[in-house]
């Protein structure tokens, strides 16, 4: 399960790119979650992913 909390979703996601997945647009497809509703959310605490770093860092 996914967690709800944005920064508790940060975590999760962050953990998952390092330890499983080489982008996230791969880690949404493997787990059937929506991207553009995770960007947003976690984009509403100001974080968002870079490509270059496979993670969601503050901007």
């Amino acid at each position: 399960m996914v967690p709800k909390d944005p920064i508790m979703l940060l975590s999760y996601v962050n953990t998952q790119l390092r330890d499983h997945y080489p982008s996230f647009l791969e880690l949404c497809r493997s787990l059937d979650l929506d991207l553009e509703a995770v960007s947003s959310k976690l984009a509403d605490i100001q974080y968002y992913y870079s490509e270059e770093k496979n993670q969601f860092i503050s901007g």
